[in-house]
C-alpha cells in the first residue's frame, strides 16, 4: 500500500460522519418549532400567526432617520465604539428615568444593558444555575427562556398556569417538597407569552407569601407591558419588581424589541447589587458590551420623548388587530375551542379538547396556506400538545379575517371527520 491509498483510508471524506465531542450541556438543545417555521412564514403566500414580532410597517423609521441625522460627529463617534459592559451611561440615565415612570426601584439597584432581553435571561441562568439544579417555569412557557435554563442543564420544574397566572397550590406543593430547593422561579407577568394572560394580583401576593423567607430569586420577564389595551388593567399590572417585597430578590427584564425594534438587539436587567456584580462578568465573557449605535440611538428614542408617542401609537394597532383576532375567532371557532381573551401582547392561546395533536391540524393549516404554532412547543416537557398559539402582532386586520377562518376550518376537519 502506498501513501495516497494510506492517506485515501485514514483521512474521511466529505461523506463520513466525524464524531464530534459536543459539550454535554449542547445536547438538549433543539430548533424551536417557531424557528422552523419561519422559512414558511415568509413565503409570500402563506398567513402567518406564528411569528412574535412586531409589524415591519409599524416601526418608526422616519422617526429613527431624524434622531441619526441629528447625531453629532462626537456622537457618533460614540456609537460605532466599544463601550462600558453595564451600558453607554447616557442610555442608563435616560433607561433609569423611563423605568421610573413605571415605579420601578431603580436606584436601589443596578440596570444592565444587554444583548436583548434573551440574554439578559442567559446571563441570570449562567449566574444561578449548576447541572441538575432545579428551575421553576411556568407551562407553558416562553421558549427561549426554556432553552436558556435547559443549556445550562437545569432540571426544568412546571407549574401549570390558569387564567390569572401560576397554580399557587402547585407551587406551594413544589415548594414544600423533599427536594432541594429550586436556583430560582422563572415567570412572565403581563400579557404572557405564549398565554397572553395578566397575573392578578391576588396571585402575586401569594407568590410573595410563598417565596418569602426561602432564598428563591425570581426572574420577572415583561417585555409586552406597553402594548396594553385598556388603561383600566394598568393596576392589575403592576410588576413585583415594582412592589419590591421585602426578602425576596426580583431580577427584572425587559426589551426594546416591542417598544422600538428588535433589530437593534437591546435589552436590560434591573438586579440587586450582589447579582448585577457577577452578571456584569458574565456578560463580559459573552460580547463584552452590547451594540453601541443601538444604544445611541435607543437614548435619544427615549430623550426626545418618541418612545412615548410611538408606543401610544403602536398599542391602538396592536388593538385593533388584538380585537379583531377575538371577534373572527369568535365567529368561526367552533364551541369546543377556548380561549382566554387577550387584553393586551401580541398573542391569543387556543385550547383544544384534551388530547387533540395541533400537529396534525398544522399539516392541514399549511395545505391551507395558513401558520401557527403549535402547543407542545411551549410546554417544559415538549409532550402537551392539545393548545395553538396564535399572533396577531405581525398580521393586519385584513389578513386576520381571511387566515383565522382558514384554521377553524383545518381544525373542524381533522376533530370531526
Amino acid at each position: 500500500m502506498n501513501a495516497t491509498e494510506m492517506k485515501r483510508q485514514t483521512v474521511p471524506n466529505s461523506g463520513d460522519s466525524v464524531q464530534h465531542r459536543f459539550a454535554q450541556s449542547s445536547e438538549g438543545l433543539s430548533s424551536s418549532e417557531i424557528r422552523d417555521l419561519m422559512s414558511l412564514a415568509s413565503a409570500p403566500d402563506i398567513i402567518s400567526f406564528a411569528g412574535g414580532m412586531p409589524g415591519n410597517e409599524l416601526f418608526p423609521l422616519d422617526e429613527m432617520d431624524r434622531i441619526y441625522n441629528n447625531l453629532t460627529e462626537s456622537e457618533k463617534q460614540t456609537a460605532l465604539q466599544y463601550g462600558p459592559t453595564s451600558g453607554i451611561p447616557s442610555l442608563l440615565e435616560s433607561l433609569t428615568g423611563y423605568l421610573e415612570t413605571k415605579g420601578l426601584p431603580v436606584k436601589e439597584n443596578r440596570l444592565l444593558i444587554t444583548t436583548g432581553s434573551l440574554q439578559a435571561i442567559h446571563i441570570l441562568a449562567r449566574a444561578f444555575i449548576d447541572p441538575g439544579d432545579r428551575v421553576l417555569v411556568e407551562n407553558p412557557s416562553f421558549i427561549g427562556a426554556l432553552s436558556a435554563f435547559r443549556a445550562c442543564q437545569a432540571e426544568l420544574r412546571a407549574i401549570p398556569l390558569r387564567g390569572d397566572g401560576m397554580d399557587m397550590s402547585l407551587l406551594a406543593k413544589e415548594l414544600n417538597s423533599a427536594s432541594p430547593q429550586p436556583k430560582f422561579l422563572y415567570y412572565a407577568p403581563n400579557f404572557h407569552n405564549p398565554a397572553g394572560i395578566i397575573y392578578s394580583m391576588e396571585v402575586k401576593q401569594q407568590m410573595i407569601a410563598l417565596l418569602r423567607g426561602r432564598n428563591i430569586p425570581v426572574i420577572e420577564d415583561d417585555v409586552y407591558s406597553d402594548i396594553w389595551f385598556d388603561e383600566k388593567d394598568l393596576p392589575e399590572m403592576m410588576n413585583l419588581k415594582a412592589m419590591n417585597p421585602e426578602g425576596i430578590d426580583i431580577c427584572f427584564t425587559g426589551s426594546f424589541s416591542k417598544i422600538l425594534g428588535p433589530g437593534l438587539r437591546l435589552g436590560w436587567m434591573l438586579v440587586p447589587e450582589a447579582i448585577y456584580r457577577k452578571c456584569e462578568l458574565i456578560k463580559q465573557s459573552i460580547d463584552a458590551c452590547s451594540p453601541s449605535l443601538s444604544q445611541v440611538l435607543a437614548d435619544k428614542f427615549i430623550r426626545s420623548g418618541e418612545i412615548y408617542r410611538y408606543t401610544a401609537r403602536i398599542r391602538e394597532e396592536y388593538k385593533n388587530r388584538g380585537e379583531t383576532m377575538i371577534a373572527t375567532l369568535e365567529e368561526h371557532l367552533p364551541e369546543y375551542v377556548t380561549f382566554e381573551r387577550p387584553r393586551g401582547g401580541f398573542y391569543t392561546w387556543l385550547q383544544l379538547p384534551k388530547g387533540t395533536d395541533t400537529t396534525i391540524i398544522l399539516k392541514r393549516a399549511i395545505e391551507k396556506g395558513v401558520v401557527f404554532v403549535t402547543g407542545k412547543t411551549f410546554d417544559p416537557a415538549g409532550i402537551q400538545n392539545d393548545h395553538m398559539r396564535v399572533s396577531f402582532c405581525n398580521t393586519d386586520a385584513a389578513t386576520i379575517r381571511r387566515g383565522i377562518p382558514l384554521i377553524a376550518q383545518a381544525i373542524r376537519e381533522i376533530i370531526e371527520k
